[in-house]
């Protein structure tokens, strides 16, 4: 069975989002990114989530879906936001004195502990919306925009419809490579290797390179990547 893709997958539906064109939401999701880091403040970043709420709802992520598609970031957000946190606090009150470290005051942990919050929440409020946009979108009709939108650059040598191909390969190769690692973790484990990293590493090391040897054969034996003569000017 593959692995979920942190990406999330496609959910069918006819909602407002579903009904819109995927170029429009591509646009959307960049101007949504550029919102958030743009604005600060942790009301603004509680606004950020909010909307980023409501589109993954409009999307149809709701309940267990919307858990699956945000809890990969749940690993990173917890230490980046104790980071986050620590570090400020630790720069606007902290130092090194005469008699030794000099923990921060109440107020500055107040503020470190914003600073995560704004910069876990503006993160999480992006992963939302993209969320909604992957979900609303079937990932041909995101390859199709991508290529439309690169057409114009053909006269300066950009092939689409190979930057598109290189956008779908990745797509699929992320949930390969997530099963890879997960296969890995299980055969490491029944060996009793679980807390060896070389048993981890290598092993999908190994693989993840045999299967993008593999992907790179299929790809040549249907005459993809080599050097055709499609009318395009060198």
């Amino acid at each position: 069975m593959s692995a979920p893709s942190p990406l999330g997958a496609y959910l069918p539906g006819d909602g407002p989002l579903h009904r819109m064109r995927p170029g429009a939401k591509l646009l959307g999701l960049f101007l949504f990114a550029i919102g958030v880091v743009a604005s600060g403040g942790p009301w603004l970043t509680s606004a950020w989530l909010g909307i980023g709420l409501v589109l993954a709802a409009l999307a149809g992520l709701r309940g267990r879906r919307l858990w699956r598609a945000v809890r990969g970031f749940a690993f990173v957000a917890v230490p980046l936001l104790l980071f986050t946190a620590v570090s400020r606090a630790l720069a606007l009150d902290g130092g090194w004195g005469p008699g030794g470290p000099i923990l921060p005051g109440a107020a500055a942990w107040t503020a470190g502990a914003v600073r995560g919050y704004e910069v876990v929440g503006d993160l999480l409020a992006v992963v939302l919306a993209a969320s909604a946009v992957t979900a609303s979108t079937a990932v041909t009709d995101v390859l199709e925009t991508v290529t439309g939108l690169l057409g114009p650059l053909r006269r300066f040598g950009v092939r689409p419809e190979r930057v598109a191909l290189a956008c779908s390969l990745l797509i699929r190769a992320i949930p390969s490579i997530l099963e890879i690692a997960a296969e890995t973790r299980a055969a490491a484990r029944a060996r009793g290797l679980e807390r060896d990293p070389r048993a981890l590493v290598v092993p999908l090391v190994l693989r993840t390179v045999a299967h993008a040897q593999l992907t790179g054969e299929a790809l040549a034996a249907r005459g993809i990547g080599e050097e055709e003569d499609d009318g395009i000017a060198p």
